[in-house]
């Protein structure tokens, strides 16, 4: 009998060819004209050689296919979302973009949110962008002369966590958490954080230009010089701050994590295709 390969992975499939010695209902026959009443002798047997392959699509396991349920990832989506920030920041406020990057915000709740970042030599632009309508939904303007402080280090969670996650991180501070209210630390829309957390977006390795602009190392390179020399500008204007760059664990104080054990793992802080409904 044929046997099928494995269907684990949706990996091609083929038909093992019959024995030799067992003729199939496939088999052509042929005999010489003219033989009969007569005894045919040996037939000549002609077999047709042929392979059946069966193919699986679409194979979930394939890098493309992961990557193109990003919207980001699509061609030009990026390249739109870059240049409509742009004039957008230029019509507004007339500062010219340094350069962009597309990170992963981690918010106070442990929640991931596709952001993309801006620098100007005045401000840090992180922007929530709607990749599947192309628009802005939110955009949040952070002087760089009011970031104090730059950590870099690996995500700890309390002790009694129950949702934690692996992996390093870049936490940028622009206040102290001293005035931050109860009701805003424990609210999970608050827009009062004065922080903002960031890790590589899950499709840095998609290609060259990516991995570019998912690169945290990268940003936190053009953007150390550029809090720098706003703080060497402010402190002529006797408003000057010094930065401060630390190596140390992040914390994120979650403990439940429910809302963000379900969004994160069905990647709801994403523009990301969700399939069909309906047939």
């Amino acid at each position: 009998m044929s046997t099928i390969g494995s269907f684990e992975g949706f990996q091609p499939v083929s038909l093992k060819q019959e024995e030799e010695d067992q003729p199939s209902e496939n088999d052509h026959l042929s005999t010489k004209e003219g033989n009969s009443g007569k005894d045919p002798g040996p037939r000549k047997i002609s077999r047709q050689q042929s392979m059946t392959k069966a193919t699986l699509y679409p194979n979930p396991y394939h890098q493309p296919y992961v990557s193109r349920k990003y919207f980001v990832t699509r061609p030009g989506a990026i390249e739109t979302a870059v240049e409509d920030l742009k004039g957008h920041i230029a019509q507004t406020s007339g500062e010219t973009v340094q350069g962009f990057w597309l990170l992963t915000e981690i918010d106070h709740w442990n929640n991931e949110k596709e952001k993309i970042l801006l620098l100007t030599d005045k401000t840090l632009l992180i922007c929530k962008y709607d990749f599947i309508m192309l628009s802005c939904v939110q955009m949040q303007q952070v002087p760089l002369s009011a970031i104090c402080r730059i950590c870099l280090g690996k995500f700890v969670f309390p002790g009694m966590s129950l949702d934690k996650r692996p992996g390093e991180g870049l936490r940028i501070c622009w206040g102290t958490t001293e005035g931050w209210s109860l009701f805003s630390r424990w609210n999970p829309w608050s827009t009062e954080v004065p922080y903002a957390t960031f890790t590589e977006h899950p499709m840095k390795h998609t290609s060259e230009k990516f991995i570019e602009i998912c690169k945290l190392s990268g940003f936190t390179a053009k953007l150390v010089p550029a809090i720098e020399n706003a703080h060497k500008n402010s402190s002529r204007s006797g408003n000057g701050k010094e930065l401060m760059v630390l190596t140390q664990p992040i914390l994120i104080e979650t403990y439940t994590g429910l809302m963000s054990f379900i969004g994160n793992r069905n990647k709801l802080g994403y523009s990301l295709a969700r399939g069909s409904i309906g047939f």
